[in-house]
């Protein structure tokens, strides 16, 4: 399967099962963002924190995830130490530590939180918390150690450590508790809830007012971004899992929120863009076609991905990287320093004496594939849209996991199969024979095959051009296009089935890093990335059977949906 993908799933779940499993509906209350001061970076509001809170702490998930290599690997980053020093600074200004019994004592009901500064960590808080319940809060029983403020009317707690330069304040004002580790947002959110601010709140800034205009009802969490602000930070582009600040870029705001269910966590997303895209056919068409290709996903793959109108550039990349010449495509370029292998002085060895120094190396690199029928090809027919499958199987000995991959391209046109067969066969010669040994193709049921060791199969539907390297598959996907078409147009669907694919992934990985152990990994060691922080986080979610992404561009925004099946 394709670990960026599965890799990228995972780390969008993880965020995921810090909620709830269920929890029952509630009335809308109005947003507590109209006491939160202009300027914030990004603002997360809970229907009902106190409960979520709750239920995480009692969940299987947390105990499991804290005994965790992931767990453990997470505690030793730079993140987790970068919080634990805010923490640890929140704590000298405020006189207790902000640990999970200070989260449980200030969690009320609706809840929201309001980001204004990354590095420093400077933010606002605001719960919904009875009056009598915040004053047995260990914080509001402190507040002797603090200097008394006043602001909107309200008298509130003020304390600044010097040394760290860190501020607290809190106070409690008409049935909600606020926190803030600024003084002037504690006066701004004070002066808001008195009527008598005398700047608006984040509720009237762009950043906040066109995605939530855009988006639906809000959900058990609601999340909003100032990506203007955002994106251009060094924070942002060192934390961020996804790696893609260059596609952030283009993205003014966004907005997501989650609804939460017994059986599944549906996750809907606005992005607005900074420059509205004119609705174009050819855009309509392929989102058409992303519809079209759904129906012929099989019931079992492990996970999938379909897009709307790719470049005959990328098309043809991804046929070599899957398919054709997986073996010789390169890499990523790595991002870290390579290591330094101390020796005792040694500069070389009695087999060196038969190395020539008059002369450069003779190159060793891969044979070059023959790039020009198949970029003909698809030049003459653009892919309206194409689907990716991957899936794995156990051998037959039970012992090796065999990934296989199909790649069906939906062309403007049929394709002309003689033509697609002689332009894969012209780019794989070179790279299996230098004859014509392998590369002849001979007739199966329903689809051709190469006649050598390369496992490529290749069958022509009309406008479809299937191609994989298992029969069986391609099998699986020609019948399904029989199926009525089910799903809506978008830009672009994937698919990942985690009950399917994990034991299987953690059974690789295994082999892969040499261990035949459990995925902890021996006490005191580092466990391996993939066979042992990786799939640790995998068995902390094996409840998650599933996860499904759907996008559809709307000109000025792209909206996404995500869903999360649980299985228990």
């Amino acid at each position: 399967m394709k670990w960026r993908v599965f890799l990228a799933s995972l780390s969008i779940i993880c965020v995921a099962a810090l909620l709830s499993a269920h929890r029952s509906a509630a009335v809308d209350e109005p947003a507590l963002a109209r006491y939160a001061p202009p300027g914030a970076l990004l603002y997360l509001e809970a229907r009902d924190f106190s409960s979520l809170l709750a239920q995480w702490n009692g969940s299987q998930q947390k105990s499991a995830w804290r005994r965790s290599a992931n767990y453990e690997m997470f505690s030793r980053s730079r993140l987790f130490l970068r919080l634990k020093e805010a923490g640890d600074q929140f704590a000298a200004a405020a006189g207790l530590p902000p640990d999970m019994s200070f989260a449980s004592q200030v969690a009320g009901s609706q809840s929201a939180v309001a980001l204004y500064d990354i590095g420093n960590l400077q933010f606002l808080y605001i719960t919904k918390l009875d009056s009598n319940k915040a004053e047995q809060t260990a914080l509001v029983a402190s507040r002797s150690k603090f200097e008394t403020r006043s602001a909107g009317g309200v008298t509130f707690s003020y304390r600044k450590d010097e040394e760290k330069k860190r501020e607290v304040a809190f106070a409690v004002s008409g049935g909600y508790l606020l926190l803030a580790t600024r003084e002037d947002l504690m006066t701004g959110a004070l002066e808001l809830m008195a009527g008598s601010g005398k700047n608006s709140s984040i509720e009237s800034e762009a950043w906040w007012t066109r995605p939530v205009a855009a988006a639906g009802p809000p959900g058990d969490l609601r999340l909003v971004l100032n990506l203007e602000k955002i994106v251009p930070s060094p924070y942002f582009r060192s934390y961020w899992v996804q790696k893609n600040v260059t596609a952030m870029k283009s993205y003014s705001a966004a907005v997501s929120d989650l609804h939460l269910s017994s059986t599944a966590y549906h996750e809907e997303r606005v992005l607005v863009k900074k420059e509205a895209a004119a609705a174009e056919s050819s855009a309509s068409d392929g989102s058409a076609a992303v519809a079209e290709l759904a129906q012929l996903v099989p019931a079992d793959a492990g996970s999938y991905q379909i897009i709307a109108t790719p470049p005959a550039a990328e098309t043809l990349s991804r046929l070599e990287a899957q398919l054709l010449a997986p073996a010789t495509v390169l890499g990523p370029a790595p991002e870290t320093a390579p290591q330094v292998a101390l020796t005792s002085g040694e500069t070389g060895g009695g087999g060196d004496l038969e190395t020539r120094i008059d002369q450069p190396p003779v190159a060793t690199g891969p044979q070059t594939a023959p790039t020009e029928p198949l970029a003909n090809l698809l030049a003459q027919n653009p892919v309206r849209a194409s689907l990716q499958v991957w899936t794995t199987e156990l051998d037959k000995d039970g012992v090796f996991v065999r990934v296989h991959s199909a790649l069906v391209l939906l062309g403007s046109s049929d394709w002309n199969e003689s033509a697609a067969r002689s332009a894969i066969a012209d780019f794989v010669r070179p790279l299996l024979t230098t004859g014509a040994l392998g590369v002849a193709w001979q007739q199966k049921a329903g689809h051709q095959e190469l006649d050598g060791l390369w496992p490529l199969a290749v069958a022509v539907r009309g406008k479809t051009l299937i191609l994989t390297d298992d029969g069986r598959l391609l099998g699986q996907i020609s019948s399904n296009g029989k199926r009525a078409a089910g799903a809506q147009a978008a830009i672009f669907i994937a698919g990942w089935s985690h009950a399917r694919e994990r034991a299987r992934f953690v059974r690789m990985t295994r082999l892969l890093d040499g261990q035949s152990g459990g995925e902890e990994g021996e006490a005191g060691r580092v466990p391996e990335f993939f066979s042992g922080n990786m799939a640790s986080l995998s068995s902390v979610l094996a409840g998650v059977s599933s996860q499904k992404v759907v996008v559809r561009d709307a000109g000025d925004k792209l909206l996404q949906s995500v869903t999360y099946e649980w299985a228990e």
